[in-house]
């Protein structure tokens, strides 16, 4: 309906704009609708017809600004709303968007600068941002602090609530996730995290259905593709959950967690290239990541190679002796010994059967790697 609006407005003020071409306001009102309707081409090109009129005018700046960032020229829009900043370096807005397109820049250092606490009291927008980049480096005691303080401020704000679940999720606290991702409606992360859930509770279809939904309204969640590939895992759909699982991990670039469960998924569909080629990644970002030599190892032991197999997953269990895939591995270590068809039906057989006689089943311990 909001979008029908949006678009019949647009058609409204270029028709205007027809009548009287030379209208400067005129046009960058019509580039604006045009932005809100999601029509980027549109609005670029009105903005390009303002010539020299618009070159120095700031609302166009603004809109060029705007139109950059939602293409995903980040670089442009940095540059535009850093030009327009040194005229307004008190400006709350746009101190907001430029942080956003630093950030969407990779450039978190510079976006966090820009976020004071004057400018995230003032645009809960800004809050979920700040809370947003503090949760991507690592830092979630910093990023639980922020959460209670923006919460106190700006509780009403769906998108922060959204945010605070993803937070949840990463901390563990399953019953704060859930509560917040209800409290936030149909945002998009709201509905990833409640899919996470939801999965965690073995309901793979219904996790399906709600990353699904979140994935409509905006693909750019990686958690939401990882998701939707581990809902397919989990009802043996390994084929089709591989490259959705791939996706989200390329999204995330260094989440190793999430490029494990896409090397698991090509391994269980049968393409044990495609999947050591994932566990490599996470070698290259972090050579000390247990599951990665863990992972290898059953790879390993599928081609028939025990002594290589036993040699990594000793690694694997020096870093972290709860590694679940070094507890798949030691298993067909021990029960395969050079025979890697045996070790291929005893990995078939172990799918969804808890690691260890009483651990997580694969599909649970790829889900919660896969956050």
């Amino acid at each position: 309906m909001q979008q029908t609006a949006q678009s019949d407005r647009l058609e409204k003020l270029l028709g205007f704009l027809e009548a009287d071409p030379e209208n400067v306001r005129l046009r960058l009102e019509a580039a604006e609708a045009a932005l809100d309707a999601g029509d980027l081409a549109a609005a670029q090109d009105l903005l390009d017809r303002l010539g020299e009129a618009g070159a120095d005018d700031p609302a166009a700046l603004n809109l060029r600004a705007l139109v950059a960032m939602r293409s995903g020229d980040a670089a442009t829009a940095v540059r535009l709303f850093e030009e327009l900043r040194r005229d307004a370096p008190e400006d709350a807005n746009l101190a907001f968007n430029a942080a956003w397109a630093h950030a969407l820049n990779k450039d978190t250092g510079a976006a966090r600068d820009l976020l004071k606490p004057a400018v995230c009291e003032a645009l809960p927008q800004a809050a979920m941002l700040d809370l947003q980049l503090a949760h991507d480096t690592g830092d979630l005691e910093a990023a639980e602090a922020k959460a209670r303080d923006y919460l106190s401020r700006h509780g009403d704000y769906a998108p922060l609530l959204a945010a605070v679940s993803v937070l949840a999720l990463d901390i563990e606290d399953e019953e704060l996730a859930r509560n917040f991702a209800a409290k936030a409606g149909a945002h998009p992360d709201a509905l990833s995290t409640l899919g996470m859930l939801t999965l965690g509770d073995q309901d793979a279809e219904g996790a399906e259905t709600l990353f699904e939904k979140a994935l409509e309204l905006n693909p750019g969640i990686p958690r939401a593709w990882i998701g939707l590939g581990l809902s397919k895992m989990a009802r043996g759909d390994h084929s089709a959950a591989a490259p959705l699982i791939e996706k989200g991990a390329a999204m995330f670039g260094t989440h190793l967690g999430s490029w494990i469960a896409a090397g698991w998924a090509y391994l269980l569909g049968g393409d044990e290239e495609s999947a050591r080629k994932q566990f490599d990644k996470t070698l290259e970002v972090d050579p000390n990541f247990a599951e990665s030599h863990g992972s290898l190892a059953v790879l390993d032991v599928l081609a028939g190679d025990v002594e290589g197999a036993s040699r990594r997953n000793e690694i694997a269990l020096r870093l972290d002796r709860q590694c679940f895939s070094s507890a798949l591995a030691s298993a067909l270590i021990a029960t395969a010994s050079n025979d890697g068809e045996t070790a291929r039906r005893i990995l078939e057989m172990a799918v969804n059967r808890p690691i260890g006689g009483d651990g997580p089943t694969i599909a649970e311990a790829l889900a919660r790697l896969g956050r």
